[in-house]
């Protein structure tokens, strides 16, 4: 099993304004990424706009990467999609990479919401390959939640080994960490709380904006050093909740770009943020740099 404790950064997706993915600015945020000292790379992630990217542009996105991040830390693919033989077409490939773990969504549309049906989802993946699943549980955005019961069921499972929690409600994180399964904290308003109840690590969007700040608090958790980390989180927490209430994209590539980690536009169907929206982005920020 790879071992995926500290933050592992869900990253953003370089844009031109055209829409088209900037594959150059891609592969420069990966070593600016890494010299932060962020444990891992999360590539294809919800915040990158993985639904919005087409299976071409995810294979190259992990290629690409893959070569750049070269053993220097986590390598983490998102392979969710709707198809589940194009979930395991797309894992295969990011295996082949040599991905420390995939990243998948339960269905999302219209699909399986029992705990046999996506126990069954999982089980088909799993026989699939021989790398370390994390289950996403975000049941806000899905619509589908993994219950603690099922849970428990996938550890049976060889590769199923974490799961990413971006739920946001703590009694069901610790009730996930009850079951002995390496959990991720994936709510940035719970990170914190979260890392001190045990959570192995995080993927978080928000160190996109933030990775020096992230890094540090999970090191000053991981060292007990619990007053150090609460006085961080107090400069973290403004610009967490305003991007939490939605438009969570556009505000976390707009807050990246102020803070000199740009990786331009959104992606259509997304949309930029209003002149206002950016303005109380900024005031959010303004903590980070006192």
């Amino acid at each position: 099993m790879s071992d995926l404790k500290g933050i592992n950064l869900a990253m953003q997706t370089p844009m031109h304004e055209d829409g088209s993915v900037d594959y150059a600015r891609w592969q420069d945020l990966i070593d600016i990424y890494i010299d932060t000292g962020v444990h891992g790379l999360v590539l294809g992630a919800g915040t990158g706009q993985h639904p919005y990217l087409t299976q071409a542009e995810c294979n190259k996105l992990y290629q690409l990467g893959a070569a750049r991040i070269d053993g220097r830390c986590h390598l983490i693919c998102q392979t969710s999609a709707l198809n589940i033989d194009e979930v395991i077409e797309r894992s295969q490939h990011a295996e082949a990479l040599g991905a420390d773990a995939l990243m998948v969504l339960p269905p999302y549309l219209e699909g399986p919401e029992d705990d046999d049906g996506l126990f069954e989802f999982y089980r088909r993946i799993d026989a699939a390959v021989d790398t370390d699943i994390i289950g996403y549980n975000i049941p806000q955005t899905t619509g589908v939640g993994i219950s603690v019961d099922l849970l428990k069921r996938l550890n049976e499972l060889t590769n199923f080994n974490y799961i990413k929690d971006s739920a946001g409600d703590l009694s069901t994180h610790q009730a996930y960490l009850q079951t002995g399964h390496k959990v991720l904290n994936g709510a940035d308003p719970t990170t914190v709380f979260a890392l001190m109840a045990g959570a192995t690590g995080a993927i978080w969007g928000a160190t996109n904006y933030m990775p020096h700040e992230s890094v540090r608090l999970y090191e000053l958790v991981e060292n007990g050093d619990l007053m150090a980390a609460m006085a961080l989180w107090s400069t973290m927490i403004p610009s967490l909740l305003y991007i939490w209430e939605g438009n969570y994209i556009a505000k976390v590539k707009a807050a990246s770009r102020l803070r000199g980690f740009d990786a331009g536009p959104v992606r259509s169907p997304l949309m930029p943020l209003s002149q206002d929206q950016e303005d109380l982005l900024a005031a959010t920020l303004e903590a980070l740099d006192d």
